[in-house]
């Protein structure tokens, strides 16, 4: 078939345009490919994968897969790549420990899931590490993320803290402010109520528990009497 190349296990059907996998592609080579390439496509169903229940990679780099990506049950897929598409971490995580068991390298860059400093400039250091412990947390048998791989530090943070790391993209502040009530109008006063007239001044008297005498002023230490 025309754009499809074949070595061993190996299928690669790259740059054709196609907005779900073609059926003749798993009629054809769906019980013998180990490893499948769709890169530079326009994909946004998975769904054409059910008939390669043998594949052990698989590389869906730059394509148009957004947070209703599903996979079938792929037991032997230890390899997936998802950069540069349109996924967020909403759902994502949960739905590959389900359908992906054996998962051991995860590649997330260009999308919103992933807050790196790269393609973002937004994002810094610590957004992405906080990433990595939260995709940690879920997918506890993966050894390479993106990049890098897993060290034996991020996997115990990822086992104590990883569950709190999700990050969260703030809300824009003039949506902040414009949704959140008013604040209701405080008239407080420390005055009397009979002093709060503005057009009616009066002083306010009272009675005082204390008679100053002088005698205790720092300022007094320093006065002779003869001053006095």
């Amino acid at each position: 078939m025309a754009g499809v190349v074949v070595s061993g296990a190996q299928v690669s059907y790259i740059s054709q345009d196609c907005e779900e996998i073609p059926e003749f592609l798993g009629r054809k080579y769906g019980h013998m490919a180990k490893r499948l390439d769709l890169s530079f496509n326009l994909l946004r169903s998975l769904e054409g994968l059910k008939t390669f229940s043998y594949l052990e990679e698989l590389i869906l780099d730059n394509n148009l897969l957004g947070n209703d990506l599903l996979l079938p049950r792929l037991p032997h897929l230890h390899t997936l790549t998802l950069n540069k598409n349109q996924i967020s971490l909403e759902s994502l995580l949960d739905h590959l420990a389900e359908v992906v068991p054996s998962l051991q390298y995860l590649s997330l860059l260009g999308n919103i899931a992933c807050p790196n400093e790269l393609v973002c400039k937004e994002k810094d250091e610590d957004d992405y590490q906080r990433y990595r412990y939260f995709v940690l947390h879920k997918l506890t048998n993966l050894k390479f993320l993106d990049t890098r791989k897993v060290t034996t530090r991020e996997r115990e943070e990822a086992l104590i803290r990883g569950a709190f790391m999700k990050v969260v993209k703030p809300k824009d502040a003039k949506a902040s402010s414009a949704a959140a009530p008013a604040s209701p109008e405080m008239h407080y006063t420390p005055l009397p109520s009979g002093s709060r007239d503005l057009t009616n001044h009066r002083g306010v008297l009272g009675k005082c528990r204390y008679i100053y005498y002088g005698k205790h002023s720092e300022g007094n230490r320093f006065i002779q009497d003869d001053q006095l």
